[in-house]
């Protein structure tokens, strides 16, 4: 296959040409209205160089908002193409592309940066800490997710779309079968974007370990950060497998090697049993944020301390411990025997112990609470009947005898989405609304969003509830159409329904951040939740320096105990602050990764090899470069506080 014909634009469809002019009028117009208004040079000072986590924190939930978008449109095209029978919106391979990028960008461009994206805001203020133990590889972690993102989603414009699934199964990966540079896009843009998760995992390791507020030990942390400290040990434990099985596949199609071949000593099974020992745990690094979330937003609007921290805690470490010894239930139905089976059986149903635990503990909470049902808290809510449901028939699917029957039907699919939509979707929402005052100073409208929670919740059962009753009626996953005669339309035809509620609930929240950031001034914030944790205990905003004086901790609950029972939280005397220069050098370094997975994808290389160079270089310039931060005067300190406390 020539250049030429790999630059071949892939299903040369009216709907296709009309999204390369609306990318490409939307980039004009991008650059158009930064170049009228004179902000290049705000946007390289402050954001594209910046090294500070809360603007860091800010990027990574505008790209997850952004692939949103690019994901729920994709979800919209399943749902519009089965839901009458015999339907000719999508062929086969135009269907099959689809429902892979969603998988892959729903999960890692999506979920996955909208959770490190909270966790950047968040974490630093709960532990007391002025950044992030590394605030410069923070910044390569985010421009990594980013470059690797965009290289992924330009492929359904430029070469073709991954589709193999986002589980990407050999031989149905290799070249035989996938010979477009779809799967190429796959191995080396998920590989971009992994390296910088990774990265992330160790950072936020040393920032909680060696960063925490004086007195604050483990067992004073809040529970949001608790999950946050066990998620990133999943990501330096898992992530490294996801590295080297992309490694391999990248060799297998690009050089010829034959890891994951059916001959001359390959296995394909190789590839499941390395993609599943990480992308098990990746379920659980998305799912346990999200109860830390929720332990939080519950706590706080059921007026009550959290019910069992200990019991919390453990079952989190449980969690994240069987996690990585239940992988063997994704392939049930490939070949293993009933011992393996049975093992992989019990393990998948123990996880449900520590599991329920937490359930437990939030009914306790809220138990005799004095529950106030704002946005937060009604996602929070929902959350608990919900996931209940998708976990009892993850019961189901764990017993391999009959999974036989389930596993390749739209049951399967239900239940995941049962798990995954209020185990994440619901708690990064919810988590969204709940710190937004603190990274803009003003709340997001209650009406709005209370309207966008009903449209998602009611949407979302709508959607998914009837797959598992077609699913057990036979009807299989993966495929882009049936005949009438199956009766499976009727049901397919509400799934879309849902579809456009859910559309409509995530259209509301986007009105709702421009209706309330228009009407910012009459929606001014002042610690509005009357929370608990301790990043309340910083202005709204949060100045760049986060805390004027090192707070000290004494309890689990330091900010209540200091208002409500005088332990001092703040001692001491404001000082000058010490803060890292902002660098160009990760903005400018992923660019050339970018170029470099562009050039590998379609086997350029020349380029690559230049490329390859260039990100050396860079590596090497910042080992030799000079930066020994800049001070914050007690001046300046005060006159933000000042302008702070005048702006309450």
């Amino acid at each position: 296959m020539d250049y030429f014909d790999r630059f071949a634009v892939p299903h040369p469809s009216p709907a296709i040409y009309a999204s390369m002019v609306a990318i490409g009028l939307t980039m004009i117009a991008v650059v158009a209205g930064i170049t009228y208004f004179k902000k290049w040079g705000y946007l390289w000072r402050e954001w594209l160089t910046t090294v500070d986590h809360k603007r860091i924190g800010i990027m990574y939930i505008l790209a997850a908002l952004l692939m949103l978008f690019r994901g729920g449109v994709d979800a919209l095209m399943m749902r519009a193409q089965t839901a009458i029978p015999d339907n000719g919106l999508l062929d086969g391979q135009h269907y099959n592309e689809v429902f892979t990028t969603h998988g892959v960008v729903m999960i890692l461009f999506m979920a996955m940066p909208f959770i490190i994206g909270l966790m950047n805001i968040v974490t630093p203020l709960q532990v007391g800490a002025r950044d992030v133990a590394f605030p410069r590889l923070n910044a390569v972690s985010f421009w990594l997710f980013f470059m690797g993102a965009m290289l992924f989603n330009i492929s359904f414009v430029v070469g073709g779309s991954p589709d193999a699934g986002w589980t990407s199964y050999f031989p149905l990966a290799g070249n035989d079968f996938s010979e477009s540079v779809g799967s190429n896009y796959y191995a080396i843009a998920i590989q971009i974007a992994g390296i910088g998760t990774l990265l992330t995992g160790i950072n936020f390791i040393v920032t909680i370990l060696k960063m925490r507020a004086p007195g604050m030990n483990l067992m004073k942390m809040p529970m949001f950060t608790w999950s946050i400290l066990i998620t990133n040990f999943i990501i330096v434990f898992a992530f490294p497998v996801l590295t080297v099985a992309l490694a391999l596949m990248t060799m297998d199609r690009l050089f010829g090697t034959q890891f994951f071949t059916m001959a001359n000593g390959g296995s394909d099974m190789l590839w499941a049993n390395l993609f599943w020992v990480w992308g098990h745990p990746e379920v659980y690094i998305v799912i346990l944020p999200a109860f830390g979330i929720y332990s939080e937003i519950i706590s706080t609007f059921a007026r009550r301390n959290l019910y069992g921290y200990n019991s919390m805690v453990i079952s989190m470490v449980a969690i994240s411990t069987l996690s990585f010894i239940v992988w063997a239930h994704h392939f049930y139905t490939m070949g293993h025997g009933a011992m393996v089976n049975g093992i992989f059986s019990i393990t998948t149903m123990a996880i449900a112990v520590p599991t329920g635990v937490k359930i437990f503990n939030w009914l306790f909470t809220l138990w005799k609470g004095k529950i106030v049902f704002t946005v937060p808290m009604l996602y929070s809510l929902a959350f608990i009947p919900i996931f209940t449901l998708g976990g009892v028939t993850g019961v189901m699917l764990a017993m391999a005898s009959a999974d036989y029957q389930y596993h390749n039907t739209m049951f399967l699919v239900a239940h995941f989405h049962y798990v995954l939509i209020p185990g994440t979707v619901f708690a990064v929402l919810a988590g969204f609304t709940y710190w937004w005052p603190k990274m803009f100073g003003f709340m997001l409208s209650e009406k709005i969003g209370k309207w966008s929670f009903w449209f998602i919740t009611i949407g979302f059962n709508v959607t998914f509830f009837p797959m598992f009753i077609t699913g057990l009626d036979g009807q299989a996953r993966r495929m882009y159409t049936y005949s009438e005669s199956t009766g499976y339309g009727p049901l397919n035809m509400l799934s879309f329904v849902g579809a456009i509620g859910l559309a409509i609930g995530f259209a509301l929240i986007v009105y709702n951040i421009y209706w309330s950031t228009r009407y910012a001034s009459r929606n001014i914030s002042n610690d509005p939740w009357d929370a608990r944790s301790l990043e309340w205990a910083t202005h709204t905003p949060i100045p760049e320096y986060n805390f004027a004086i090192v707070p000290t901790v004494d309890s689990t609950e330091a900010f209540w105990d200091s208002k409500k029972k005088g332990f001092k939280l703040f001692g001491g005397k404001v000082e000058k602050i010490h803060m890292p220069n902002n660098s160009g050098v990760p903005f400018i370094m992923s660019c050339i990764f970018f170029v470099w997975g562009f050039a590998l994808v379609f086997s350029m290389w020349i380029i690559a090899i230049i490329a390859t160079i260039g990100i050396f270089a860079c590596m090497i310039h910042r080992s030799f470069e000079k930066d020994h931060g800049r001070y914050i005067s007690v001046e300046e300190i005060e006159e933000t506080e000042n302008k702070l406390r005048g702006a309450k």
